[in-house]
């Protein structure tokens, strides 16, 4: 038994929504995580709870609100469709904006804490030698955080290849369109194709491994930084 062309579809679809997914949350949770790292503000704490929300909820809760949030009715499907951006359930679109939203802490936890590990030390060092604020994260935070921002990486691409409540609520499960790696085994095993079923999840369980295994050799590796 091999992987037949809608498996293989479904993996394509499912690693071109975790790259840009990825891409994504890095350029967005990359100035939030650093917000939320040095900030002193009374709004760090519930900004903090909100973005860990995806955290603890149910993913068909979150999928649900979306869903409902981007249809027609909803605010977000009505900005769309002023802007004749259409509805974005049930397309490609809607699913990259689920999974950004679903996949949001495991980017910005990471970065949050490498931002804290590196400290004001080298940003007092960094003034000292007259760099300006952005020359300073840019050059100096940045590298120093790169360990938490590779971690963020790997989460936000892993979690998002494993994603399934939020997807079949926001995207469906239509062929060539919103179809990925998890609703593509649901339907295997709804039509009691459990062999087909069976290769995609054994290759789901070795890039989950092959995850952790990494991550673990990270943050081996990885040196610390004292502020």
């Amino acid at each position: 038994m091999t992987l037949g062309a809608d498996d293989l579809q479904a993996i394509w679809l499912t690693f071109k929504l975790a790259l840009a997914t990825t891409l994504a949350l890095l350029v967005l949770a990359t100035p939030l995580a650093w917000w939320l790292a040095r900030t002193s503000s009374r709004w760090r704490a519930p900004v903090a709870a909100v973005v860990a929300l995806p955290l603890v909820l149910p993913p068909t809760v979150l999928g649900f609100y979306l869903l409902v949030a981007l249809g027609p009715h909803g605010w977000g499907g009505q900005l769309t469709q002023a802007l004749g951006l259409g509805l974005l359930p049930f397309t490609f679109a809607g699913l990259l904006l689920g999974s950004i939203v679903y996949s949001l802490p495991f980017a910005v936890q990471p970065l949050q804490g490498a931002f804290e590990a590196v400290g004001r030390r080298p940003l007092e060092v960094a003034a000292t030698l007259r760099a300006s604020p952005r020359d300073s994260f840019f050059h100096v935070v940045l590298p120093l955080a790169r360990p938490g921002i590779v971690q963020a990486a790997v989460l936000s691409f892993a979690h998002t290849v494993g994603e399934f409540g939020v997807v079949l609520m926001i995207g469906g499960n239509i062929p060539q369109q919103t179809r990925v790696v998890s609703t593509q085994i649901y339907g295997h095993v709804e039509a009691l194709q459990y062999a087909q079923a069976h290769w995609l999840s054994a290759a789901m369980v070795l890039f989950s491994f092959a995850v952790l295994f990494a991550l673990a050799r990270l943050n081996r590796r990885s040196p610390r930084v004292l502020g």
